[in-house]
């Protein structure tokens, strides 16, 4: 048995896969919760795949985890080289923190948090080609400089933040400002074909 199958056998098969992308500040984490919060935690699994790289550079590093998981100072601190740390795992294997984020996840909607790059999109695609669905969440400049957003080189510039700005044909975007329509209508389809997925 190879280490992909070890892999799938360690978390049940997903109906659904929502992978949510977008900028920092363009509230993500804010849209995904709402989302869990509308469908339930016993449909929805969320999958931040963040989370291993974290816990693995703060090991990795004699780092506070729980604070690098956090959105304060702390975090901007390392990010810049927690990027390029996590960019290394990557090119010697693209699914090892995307394997490691769902290991265990046994909802049959899983909803991915963070995606960021190219490859994190090709690994479930690869893995889960029929159940996977692409969202981005979007918010201008100035919305997200309210929300403590500050333009850093090294972090706003990197693939991390910019490696599905192009070249993916999303299912649904989200736009995340005060002036748009409301969440819930905007998520309305969305929860619509998760509630489905999760009675098959």
């Amino acid at each position: 048995m190879d280490s992909s199958t070890v892999m799938e056998s360690s978390h049940s098969e997903p109906k659904l896969i929502l992978v949510f992308s977008g900028k920092r500040k363009s509230g993500k984490d804010y849209v995904t919760d709402v989302l869990v919060d509308r469908l339930g935690e016993d449909v929805c699994g969320v999958v931040r795949l963040s989370a291993p790289l974290k816990q693995a550079y703060a090991q990795e590093h004699g780092l506070d985890a729980e604070q690098l998981a956090g959105s304060g100072a702390y975090k901007e601190i390392y990010r810049a080289d927690m990027i390029s740390w996590g960019q290394a795992r990557r090119r010697g294997d693209p699914g090892f923190f995307c394997r490691l984020a769902t290991r265990g996840t046994r909802q049959p909607v899983w909803v991915v948090s963070d995606a960021r790059r190219m490859s994190d999109l090709r690994w479930f695609w690869a893995e889960f080609p029929r159940q996977t669905r692409c969202i981005r969440v979007e918010s201008g400049e100035e919305t997200r400089k309210q929300r403590g957003w500050i333009f850093t080189p090294g972090v706003d510039d990197a693939e991390s933040e910019c490696g599905l700005d192009t070249g993916v044909d999303f299912h649904w975007t989200i736009t995340n400002e005060a002036d748009a329509p409301s969440l819930d209508e905007q998520l309305r389809p969305i929860i619509a074909l998760a509630a489905e997925a999760a009675r098959r």
